[in-house]
């Protein structure tokens, strides 16, 4: 009774309990089994209805709007008859765009609901004034969040009554290309600034099911050319995001639907962003088949960039397969082309793979004179981004030669530049690299405030491998400490993290990892070891960072992310 009334009054200020309508409510409430949407619904129509009337309505209506749903349990007919009672009682403009609301998932914006529900200005009412009522009226609900847009959402009982009236009336095809067709121009707008813009970031999470919704009808109507502009578009997001394993699967369907088979720039690219999700998540089998697919497209095609693009990434799968000596060629064909096509950022960024490769072949010599190069194409050409990670990888190799110095300077260069460009991923990566090197030099009690700094970073980015990697880094510190039992954990916690992502370590840093554990592994032998490394993996995050880093930092930890 207490729900019916805070509704009525909602809707109608004036509305009280008494003595003439208190009975009638209480039987209202009754009728409806006590069901709270279903109470809302009815209180919802206060203005249209004195409640001696609704229960008379009611009464009448319940009985022969559950009649036909016989099979389900007694309150699900109560409910189920509510709503189509309340969706009954509403104008034929308003049925329509109840009805039309029910093809998003997740919610939508008052952008959405014009853009989706009124494409031909056939549904003549006001948009915002309909939405309003609809509000009014319980069949959905505004969501109001701090800094960010509207949204509106339905509630599943009655988006699932409304989805049966939309197919019912003929409509569902068309609004379900609309809505396609809204969200494929909303991925391709933000398809890029996910990756560094927290607000596009944060409209891309708000609409995941609807992505998801529209690729879906997209792959059942057969929609290929539709439907390969929009997995192109959703790829950085999955990839920012770390949904590995949906993106892969979600490409899949994409490239296998009929139509998509033909030889275009765009098929070639979904090869490309499926190979790359797929060498991430550490199979870099299909993922080289997927790039030699993407690679013939583009040379059938003549696409040289295109080309370029392909054997860098075969050349990237190469190296983390540990298949050096291939990788530093194919990176070498890649800066060939590049030149050629006069693209000094590309011609920047492939110096700096080929550089990688030849550290990791032992050539510090010829990887210090390419960094070099690639620094200063990098300045001349104001992408101080790309400067400030060939410093970060300048820094790297220092560190690796024992040359400290240098490799605080590069380190610190680099972090100034990111902060700089307000770069949370840079700095997250810069501070675990100083955390190390600190390390290093026995300043553990400095790694650990970077470190610190580091997970924070990396947790309010969202980016889970980013923890895994400071904490496999605060694993190894640990070890250096003589804290075997902690050093375990800790390596427990990051590959439970790592399994979680679906993202293992290549099998180099794999290697290297597990060569830095065996002073630990050595300490607690056998069942000790073991036992320590199960307790780091099945304890919730939070608590383990906790352990290392400190309460307040852990405590961001404990709270999910949007999927």
């Amino acid at each position: 009774v207490r729900l019916f009334v805070e509704r009525a009054q909602e809707v109608h200020p004036g509305f009280s309990l008494d003595a003439e309508n208190a009975r009638a409510i209480a039987q209202i409430c009754q009728r409806l089994d006590g069901l709270p949407l279903a109470i809302e619904l009815a209180a919802a129509r206060i203005k249209l209805l004195s409640p001696s009337a609704m229960l008379a309505r009611l009464e009448s209506s319940l009985s022969l709007l559950t009649g036909g749903a016989r099979d389900l349990p007694t309150r699900q007919q109560t409910l189920r008859g509510t709503v189509e009672w309340s969706y009954k009682l509403l104008g034929s403009a308003e049925q329509m765009l109840v009805r039309r609301l029910a093809v998003f998932i997740g919610g939508c914006t008052l952008e959405a609901v014009e853009a989706v529900c009124d494409t031909k200005g056939d549904l003549g009412l006001d948009i915002l004034d309909g939405m309003a009522s609809v509000a009014d009226k319980s069949l959905v609900q505004q969501v109001q969040e701090a800094g960010a847009e509207a949204r509106f959402t339905m509630l599943s009982t009655i988006r699932e009554y409304a989805r049966e009236q939309l197919a019912a009336a003929g409509e569902e095809p068309a609004v379900r290309r609309a809505h396609a067709a809204y969200f494929l121009v909303l991925a391709e707008e933000g398809s890029e600034l996910v990756v560094s813009d927290p607000a596009w970031l944060a409209r891309f999470d708000a609409e995941h099911r609807n992505f998801l919704a529209a690729i879906d009808y997209l792959v059942a109507t057969g929609e290929s050319d539709w439907g390969l502009r929009l997995g192109a578009a959703l790829f950085r997001f999955w990839e920012t995001r770390e949904h590995l394993a949906e993106g892969r699967a979600q490409l899949a369907r994409l490239l296998a639907v009929p139509g998509s088979q033909a030889g275009t720039k765009l098929r070639a690219r979904l090869l490309f962003s499926s190979a790359v999700l797929a060498g991430e998540q550490g199979d870099y089998g299909s993922a080289q088949k997927l790039l030699e697919q993407s690679l013939a497209v583009c040379r059938a095609l003549g696409d040289t960039r295109g080309v370029a693009v392909a054997l860098n990434a075969l050349a990237v799968n190469a190296r983390d397969r540990g298949e050096l000596s291939m990788a530093a060629e194919l990176f070498e064909q890649c800066v060939g082309i590049w030149r050629e096509l006069g693209a000094p950022v590309d011609v920047a960024r492939a110096l700096s793979n080929l550089a990688s490769a030849s550290k990791l072949l032992g050539d510090y010599a010829r990887a210090g004179t390419l960094y070099q190069e690639c620094l200063a194409t990098f300045r001349a050409i104001g992408d101080e981004a790309g400067a400030a990670w060939t410093l970060n990888y300048t820094g790297d190799m220092a560190r690796e030669q024992r040359d400290f110095a240098a490799a605080r300077s590069a380190y610190e260069q680099a972090l100034a530049a990111f902060r700089e460009l307000h770069d949370g991923w840079g700095r997250a990566s810069v501070l675990c690299d100083l955390a190390s090197l600190d390390c290093d030099q026995q300043d553990f009690a400095g790694a650990q405030r970077l470190f610190g700094e580091s997970i924070r970073i990396f947790q309010e980015l969202g980016h889970k491998r980013g923890i895994a990697r400071v904490l496999e880094s605060l694993a190894i510190s640990a070890v250096a400490q003589g804290k075997a039992p902690e050093a375990l954990r800790l390596a427990g916690a990051a590959a439970a993290l790592r399994e979680r992502v679906g993202a293992p370590l290549t099998p180099a840093q794999n290697s290297a990892l597990e060569s830095a554990l065996k002073p630990a592994h050595a300490a607690l032998e056998g069942a000790l070891g073991t036992s320590a490394w199960m307790e780091g993996y099945s304890l919730p995050l939070a608590k383990v960072v906790e352990e290392v880093v400190g309460k307040e930092v852990a405590q961001g930890l404990s709270t999910p992310r949007p999927a």
